[in-house]
């Protein structure tokens, strides 16, 4: 008989996750990389950053880039929370201000997925990091929106082209609380989320289905 309230539903708990995943974390020792590996702790998560002793990485660099996946060698997923902006008034702007949020989060994070794609078992996922300033521009953020824009276009054309069964999706979260102290000013009115409750949406791309999808946590 089902429980009551469940009227006629009844749930198949057959289905389980065979085995862990074996992920590769860009960007993982951030406010926001070191909460989605804690999140995605119960795979194997191969942390990479610029900084780390282990598996360095430059995402300007196709080299660089290249010589981490050699390490790695095939992952299931790569999830990437790097990438550097430039925040400053539009009046002021040079090219080169305004090339660094292009050369480093747009680039980097493309270069990536790009190089990435052929490191994937069949089935593998590749997720990516916007914000939420390509929906909600700022001021002092022409740099940040352009690019975030850009990045969410990319996955959104390149999920009908990814072949055997890869999937991608992006995250854009709002501003972290943990960085309020330090960006807050850039955001008035907007509603903090904490890095822990912007970890899900990236969990939700590695282990979901669906692809091509950006998800806001804001």
């Amino acid at each position: 008989m089902p429980r009551p309230g469940l009227g006629a539903h009844t749930v198949d708990h057959s289905y389980r996750k065979s085995s862990a995943m074996k992920i590769l974390l860009v960007g993982a020792s951030g406010t926001l990389g070191r909460a989605i590996a804690q999140t995605l702790s119960h795979h194997e998560v191969l942390a990479a950053s610029r900084g780390s002793a282990e598996y360095p990485v430059d995402i300007t660099d196709d080299a660089s880039v290249a010589a981490l996946l050699r390490k790695t060698g095939k992952v299931d997923a790569i999830v990437s929370a790097a990438g550097v902006l430039h925040f400053g008034p539009l009046p002021q702007m040079s090219p080169a201000q305004f090339a660094i949020g292009l050369n480093d989060k747009l680039l980097g994070q493309v270069r990536l997925a790009l190089l990435g794609q052929h490191a994937l078992n069949d089935g593998g996922s590749i997720t990516l990091t916007t914000g939420i300033v390509a929906d909600e521009p700022i001021r002092a953020g022409a740099n940040a929106s352009a690019v975030n824009r850009a990045l969410e276009g990319f996955v959104q054309g390149a999920a009908f082209e990814l072949q055997r069964g890869v999937r991608i999706n992006a995250v854009s979260p709002s501003v972290l609380a943990e960085s309020w102290s330090d960006y807050g000013a850039f955001f008035p009115g907007f509603e903090p989320v904490t890095a822990a409750r912007a970890a899900l949406a990236y969990q939700r791309s590695v282990e979901g289905v669906q692809s091509g999808r950006v998800y806001r946590v804001w």
